[in-house]
């Protein structure tokens, strides 16, 4: 599948095209198919649990924090759901009920699956643990000497944040 970022026309467009880049990449490899581990018995309706899960996800991608929020950000989002080839996003109440109806089984089957999910894509799972994996977390731009280890110069946009006392 081939997708095109760019200015339309259109009245209707979505705020969501990285969402996009990004759901195309999850189909093309197959990056949350392990979700289909994960088996209910329930109704089944429009969407499958798989799909149900994978909304969810996306859901938390599209920056809500609660699912009462997916029908105001994702499900509206129409043209984001048809890279996902479906006409529109599910309903909260469709999500919730679904989460509701997961029993322990189903816990254990998600949980099997993101570790699937987790190890396929992690660079720290295939990191050579004989030597050290540096994570650098700040981001207060402060300023750091020549001996800092692994220092390099680089550029911090706006304001520069003083030192304590100045």
């Amino acid at each position: 599948m081939t997708l095109e970022f760019g200015k339309t026309d259109e009245l209707t467009n979505t705020q969501r095209a990285p969402l996009g880049a990004l759901i195309a990449y999850y189909e093309a490899q197959k990056v949350l198919k392990p979700l289909e581990l994960v088996t209910l018995k329930a109704k089944k309706g429009e969407f499958d649990v798989a799909d149900k899960l994978y909304q969810l996800i996306l859901s938390i991608l599209s920056d809500c924090k609660y699912i009462s929020e997916v029908n105001t950000k994702l499900r509206p989002e129409r043209k984001l759901a048809q890279v996902k080839r479906i006409e529109q996003f599910a309903e909260q109440s469709t999500l919730s009920l679904a989460l509701n109806g997961l029993s322990q089984t189903n816990i254990d089957q998600l949980r099997l699956a993101m570790r699937q999910i987790s190890d396929k894509s992690s660079r720290a799972k295939n990191h050579d643990w004989r030597g050290f994996l540096m994570l650098d977390f700040d981001l207060s731009g402060l300023p750091c000497g020549k001996q800092a280890k692994g220092s390099k110069k680089g550029y911090f946009a706006g304001k520069k944040t003083g030192l304590v006392g100045n």
